[in-house]
């Protein structure tokens, strides 16, 4: 029988793989929080074996580094799936089933040629779950769970997903901080940076709307750098995901309930509670559902904030922010809804993935509080026309919160580029 370099090197890997979990479990050590002390002990069991290998006892070690960096992933990473978490180019990983395991790499998907069994999936999301203190079973086939480096894990159980549990991975990858990297990655113009940088500073309302993988969390992290460090944040979310520099900063995020279906934490219980910790700002990372209303009243008593939507068009954006409070219950209706929005929200801004997989902001569209016929009228500030993020005619409301902080803001859009 021949014995093949892929099977003989897959022997030798889960002879080592056994060595080290041993010495981890002796040593006491979590190879998830200290994968730097795993990293030494697998580098001293691979190379105790291959100085064995001089004897002729044992096969030698063919790399490594190789070995090592294998072996580290399968005991303190996330085993195979590890290389595409470690890629800066992949942006989401999925796997539909064990033998379809895709990635998004630069906007596009691609199937990887990686294969694996249904215990090995299994492993990897209860060792995922285990890091991020969330659960999944028969009871709760859902759950969105925050891994170690920020990447955020979703899974549907078996039996709602059909024929084996989808997994996807939406990695963290921070490609901007603040919005003058918007501009240098070809998202925004100059101008339509400075002018945004503006709006968050003279404490406007923003709403930053788009599809799927748009890059709506982005913008609202680069809106979020600029607000100034003397006011206080709350900001509410499903899974932590919001990264920006600030000095003070409270970031909640909902939560699961436990085994016995009690203490769950809705992100609407999240918006109300933030308004009893002396915000000066309010951040929602998505709003969804009857959170909409709690975020919309707050706003509508002078609160500033912001939030992401998922919606096709700035107009959309409007409509969807107009229907979601109604879910709040009956005596919420759309005469008290319509004028609300319209007040509550000054800038839309409406993001984009085009045909290259590159991300941009399509308009940015002012909202001056006018409603005719229960529809909000809209200002086009900011189209994208021709492939450029061209100046329009529209001004941004409320002119005095940018004269209050000293901002010109007739001077920064007008003023040539």
């Amino acid at each position: 029988m021949v014995v093949s370099h892929a099977d003989a090197h897959g022997e030798l890997v889960e002879l080592l793989d056994q060595h080290v979990r041993e010495l981890v479990r002796r040593e006491g050590v979590d190879p998830q929080r200290d994968a730097g002390l795993v990293r030494r002990i697998a580098e001293g069991v691979v190379r105790d074996h291959d100085e064995r290998s001089l004897t002729g006892a044992v096969a030698p070690v063919p790399d490594i580094e190789s070995v090592v960096g294998e072996i580290v992933a399968r005991v303190s990473g996330f085993g195979p799936l590890q290389p595409f978490l470690d890629d800066p180019a992949v942006e989401e990983i999925w796997i539909n089933d064990p033998s379809r395991v895709f990635i998004a790499r630069n906007g596009r998907h691609e199937l990887t040629n990686l294969m694996l069994s249904t215990a090995q999936v299994q492993e990897l999301v209860e060792r995922m779950l285990k890091s991020s203190g969330r659960r999944i079973d028969i009871s709760q086939p859902f759950v969105d769970a925050m891994l170690p480096e920020g990447h955020r894990l979703h899974v549907v159980l078996e039996g709602i997903s059909r024929g084996f549990s989808a997994v996807n991975i939406r990695k963290f990858v921070l490609r901007a901080a603040r919005l003058h990297d918007l501009v240098e990655l070809g998202s925004l113009t100059p101008r339509a940076a400075l002018f945004l940088e503006a709006s968050v500073r003279a404490g406007l309302n923003v709403l930053v709307a788009g599809g799927t993988q748009a890059g709506k969390t982005t913008m609202l992290n680069c809106l979020a750098a600029a607000i100034p460090g003397g006011e206080r944040i709350i900001s509410a979310e499903e899974v932590f995901e919001l990264r920006f520099p600030h000095p003070d900063w409270v970031p909640l995020q909902t939560r699961q309930s436990g085994l016995e279906g009690t203490g769950e934490i809705k992100l609407r219980n999240l918006v109300k509670e933030s308004l009893r910790m002396r915000p000066s700002r309010i951040i929602v990372g998505e709003v969804r559902a009857e959170e909409c209303l709690d975020l919309l009243l707050a706003l509508n008593s002078g609160l500033p904030g912001m939030c992401t939507i998922h919606a096709n068009s700035a107009r959309e954006a409007l409509v969807k922010m107009c229907t979601l409070p109604l879910l709040a219950g009956e005596n919420i209706s759309a005469r008290f809804v319509v004028p609300t929005v319209a007040a509550s929200v000054d800038l839309v801004v409406h993001l984009g993935i085009d045909q290259h997989g590159v991300r941009r902001v399509n308009e940015i569209v002012a909202v001056p509080g006018r409603v005719e016929n229960d529809i909000i009228e809209t200002e086009p500030i900011f189209e994208r026309s021709g492939g450029d993020l061209r100046r329009v005619n529209g001004m941004p409301p409320r002119p005095e919160l940018y004269e209050r902080v000293g901002i010109d803001v007739h001077r920064i859009l007008n003023e040539a580029s």
